[in-house]
């Protein structure tokens, strides 16, 4: 399709009153069925086969374990952890002291490799093999093509993508001296988030009622703290209403007043609310990141005076394409005419956003993006999608509304509705509060994941006002 002949505008805008969303969050996870699992460890075995893999040595730490649970149904708490998968699917997982009992969890049938060299600081290591011996326990031998699979896939056009890793230096030159001059290393991270091949860039219907949970209590925890707002509480008062049963976030949550990360603090701190102040919030959990910012006023008289056009030079730009980003999203499109959608409507050289207009999300907040100039990379069904657009105007704080869908065929939303219609009758909910609402027109494909996606409140303490789409 010729986007650009079809006559796409970008659409009005208005602030005025609009309800807020009263829209529930999943209230229990979803787990990840067996035949979800099995069919994870297929999706893998076929790739590594048409790569011309022998096997794959799959990492994993506390921040950079979803490519490993995507196989084992766990990512390690304290330690670093490597599955070897071989491609008669045979599976050996090599674990430091306290990974250890975490093997007979492991939905992946597998024997395991005590390696301590994986373990915590002085913790026991009296193991008598050298860490590349170990390697070899692991049926890591001399002439095998080794894909190592970490978190990070390369796309400089400078290097050699295929001999960059972002693995520690240890493992891989044990891994580099097991195969020797006959074996080759080459970097796989691209068999599971590719966003075009990568094996988990499409979902089934278990993985996306797995994936709603994190999505939508982000979002609803959001929304809470939105209602909290007030000058005089802190940061670490707002911070309060950012948590969920225990869940781990897969971001570092902010709830920031005034001037961002000051002596270089991240994490809320005890810093008062005030009239005027810039505000932004961000709460992430495995399935979906929600991210909420604006001035902490009732009206635009209370702004700064250079600032006092905000809503025409800021957030009005910002929410137009945001909306457009719902409205185009479709299956077989590619991410370069999405690119060229956003920059059409929201212009990167002025209003200076130098990411990707959106990405995909799962466990990790940010996989992988199709979205880059000229990819021919299409949107497929079951696919999550983060709708994450960041303009840098100078002189003003910026507006965010990042939220995520999922992407899904008619076969996949009747499957959904069929065996989880909880989640089901929760997309439709939030479907209806987009478009009838906030005028947001969705294709079928698009199901919202989130308890807010398009509602932005510029001027935080006017709760009765946010930004809509007329037609």
């Amino acid at each position: 399709m010729d986007r650009e002949a079809s006559g796409i505008s970008k659409p009005t805008v208005s602030y005025t009153q609009v309800p807020p969303p009263d829209l529930k969050p999943a209230t229990s996870p979803v787990d990840l069925t067996d035949d979800t699992m099995a069919l994870h460890l297929e999706k893998v075995l076929q790739r590594m086969q048409t790569a011309g893999l022998d096997a794959l040595a799959i990492y994993a730490d506390r921040e950079h374990g979803t490519n490993f649970g995507y196989l084992t149904g766990y990512e390690p708490r304290f330690e670093e952890s490597v599955l070897v998968l071989h491609t008669d699917g045979k599976a050996v997982l090599t674990l430091g002291n306290e990974s250890l009992r975490m093997a007979q969890y492991s939905r992946l049938a597998a024997t395991t490799v005590h390696t301590p060299y994986f373990s915590l600081p002085n913790q026991p290591m009296e193991n008598t093999r050298t860490l590349a011996e170990l390697i070899g326990d692991a049926g890591i031998v001399p002439g095998l093509k080794v894909g190592l699979v970490g978190w990070k896939m390369f796309t400089s056009l400078l290097e050699d993508n295929g001999q960059l890793f972002d693995l520690p230096s240890f493992i891989v030159d044990a891994i580099k001296s097991v195969v020797g001059e006959n074996g080759e290393v080459v970097n796989a991270t691209g068999l599971f988030i590719h966003p075009h091949y990568g094996a988990r860039v499409q979902m089934n219907a278990n993985e996306i009622a797995h994936y709603e949970f994190g999505a939508s209590q982000a979002s609803d925890r959001i929304r809470r703290l939105l209602e909290q707002i007030e000058p005089g509480k802190t940061e670490m008062e707002l911070a309060h209403e950012l948590a969920v049963y225990g869940q781990p976030n897969n971001v570092q949550t902010i709830c920031a007043t005034g001037d961002r990360f000051t002596n270089a603090v991240v994490a809320p701190r005890n810093k008062e609310v005030k009239i005027g102040d810039k505000f932004s919030a961000t709460l992430g959990y495995r399935g979906g990141l929600t991210s909420r910012s604006g001035y902490v006023v009732s009206d635009a008289k209370q702004l700064p005076s250079e600032v006092r056009d905000y809503l025409d030079a800021v957030a009005i730009p910002y929410y137009a394409a945001a909306a457009t980003w719902y409205e185009q999203l479709e299956i077989g499109m590619t991410g370069g005419e999405m690119y060229e959608i956003i920059d059409s409507v929201l212009p990167k050289s002025k209003y200076h956003w130098h990411l990707n207009p959106g990405h995909l999300t799962a466990g990790e907040e940010w996989m992988s993006s199709p979205f880059t100039p000229d990819s021919n990379s299409p949107l497929q069904s079951g696919m999550l999608l983060q709708m994450d657009i960041i303009p840098a105007v100078p002189g003003y704080g910026g507006a965010s509304a990042e939220d995520g869908v999922a992407i899904a065929d008619e076969n996949l939303r009747l499957e959904l509705a069929k065996k989880y219609p909880e989640v089901w009758a929760r997309m439709v909910e939030r479907r209806l509060y987009m478009e009838q609402t906030l005028g947001i027109r969705l294709k079928p494909e698009v199901l919202p994941l989130s308890t807010m996606n398009g509602y932005l409140r510029p001027f935080l303490l006017n709760k009765k006002y946010a930004l809509k789409i007329e037609r």
